[in-house]
């Protein structure tokens, strides 16, 4: 990596928007104000821990776009953050947000913490301060901006930004949807858990249905088969190999921050990560083998590689040793600028990590507008569907003489219950923004890659909405 260029991380994120802004019709005027960032939060708040210790603590909230309100991006506990990092996941957010045609503005939260380093009381108090201080400044609420979970964060902390903010705003009576990915006793939404992973899934699926895309990577059309490595065993990287698995994918290489193992002939995912809450690590897994180095799984030979963790994994250092035809971006930003350019040249087929892990702002959309219309998705129809359909049943085996199998009966006759709408809505706007971000590939001549044609996507949409809303005439 000594000649790789250290951007930061916004300006990489500035630096593919410019980059597809040349496919575009718009002023310059537009253009700016869709890539600079609103409203910068930066705040500092002091915590008593329990040994007696007061120390002080770093934390962000940025709203990149408003063309669109309420703003929406998750909360991240990690020592690594900071005003760079937060603008640049805000700006992806407002991107993200605008291609799978969620209505929201782009926004991020980040604290300056190793959540390993502090107890649960003490998380809770920093958790509780934090939402405090986004009060103070009107930099919450369900109508101006909602947070949500991200890396080193849940539901549990989602629960208390909703129990503070709650407190602070008595009879407010849509203040459930001040934050989303909460526990579902909460107000969650069913299927909000695993919803970024099963969305890579969904998009990684219609790309690999894709008979031109599949071409150009020299692979055969279907998930079914595909030998997939994963870096990164946490709940996006977990639920991704359990789906793309489940799917008829084969997971050759897992990868965590204690190293990574390999099996070509398939890990079972699910054993995998009981072995791991066993032991404390997923090395020395029976049947498979370990990597000498964790870094190793990325350069395993393999059909699709998908980091699922932090950013800058794969870098201009390790790019050219990449020997997956797919790779699909579940993290944020795992991929530098220059080694996007190193894979394209190699004809890797690079899955923008701006639309395909847009599952979680989906479902949290879904969960938003559960809160607001304070009704369960499927309470208003479920009983009413199973009805008609076991009477379309009954009419069926009248007509034909014929008695229909009690497994499949019991599948007709199903009425859906809230996952089930969630993960038809979820898949829905995955296959729809895959098909959109494909086709203004195919379409626009010049354009290098998918990543490209994801921003040219955003960028139409947020310019659109601004002339729309008669900002720029």
């Amino acid at each position: 990596m000594a000649n790789e260029v250290h951007y930061s991380f916004f300006h990489n994120v500035e630096r593919n928007f410019d980059k597809a802004a040349v496919f575009t019709k718009w002023d310059g005027g537009i253009l700016r104000q869709i890539k600079g960032c609103n409203s910068v939060y930066q705040m500092s708040f002091p915590i008593k821990r329990e040994s007696g210790e007061i120390i002080t603590v770093e934390a962000f909230r940025v709203q990149h776009s408003h063309h669109k309100t309420p703003c929406k991006g998750g909360i991240r506990f990690s020592i690594a953050v900071d005003q760079d990092e937060v603008m640049a996941l805000a700006a992806l957010m407002t991107y993200k947000c605008a291609i799978v045609n969620v209505p929201f503005g782009g926004a991020k939260g980040g604290i300056k913490i190793n959540p390993r380093n502090f107890t649960p009381y003490e998380l809770e108090k920093i958790t509780r301060r934090y939402t405090a201080e986004l009060i103070k400044k009107n930099f919450i609420g369900p109508g101006i901006d909602v947070p949500a979970p991200d890396y080193g964060t849940g539901e549990r902390e989602m629960a208390w930004i909703l129990d503070t903010y709650s407190a602070m705003h008595p009879g407010e009576i849509d203040s459930a949807g001040c934050v989303t990915g909460k526990p579902v006793s909460q107000g969650g939404v069913r299927g909000r858990r695993e919803a970024t992973g099963l969305g890579v899934v969904y998009g990684l699926t219609e790309v690999c249905n894709n008979d031109l895309l599949m071409k150009k990577a020299g692979l055969p059309v279907g998930i079914k088969g595909k030998r997939i490595c994963i870096q990164g065993l946490g709940n996006v990287g977990y639920h991704t190999a359990l789906f793309a698995q489940q799917s008829g994918a084969i997971i050759v290489g897992l990868a965590e921050y204690e190293g990574a193992i390999y099996n070509y002939d398939g890990l079972d995912v699910d054993a995998v990560f009981t072995h791991r809450k066993q032991t404390g690590s997923i090395l020395d897994f029976p049947g498979a083998k370990n990597f000498e180095k964790r870094q190793d799984a990325l350069e395993m030979e393999c059909d699709v590689l998908i980091p699922a963790a932090l950013e800058n994994v794969i870098n201009s250092g390790n790019a050219a040793r990449i020997r997956a035809k797919v790779v699909a971006e579940a993290a944020n930003g795992p991929l530098t600028a220059e080694a996007d350019d190193i894979l394209n040249a190699k004809g890797v087929i690079v899955i923008p990590d701006m639309y395909l892990n847009a599952g979680g702002v989906t479902v949290s959309y879904f969960e938003w507008l559960k809160n607001l219309s304070h009704v369960r998705y499927g309470r208003l129809e479920k009983r009413f569907t199973e009805n008609m359909n076991k009477h379309i049943v009954t009419q069926v085996e009248g007509l034909t003489g014929k008695t229909i199998d009690k497994s499949s009966k019991d599948f007709i006759e199903h009425g859906p219950e809230e996952i089930d709408l969630v993960r038809s809505g979820l898949e829905e706007t995955m296959i729809t923004a895959t098909r959109e971000i494909v086709d203004i590939w195919n379409n626009t001549p010049g354009i290098p890659d998918l990543r490209t044609a994801a921003y040219v996507c955003a960028i139409n949409k947020v310019a659109t909405s601004y002339t729309e809303l008669g900002i720029f005439p």
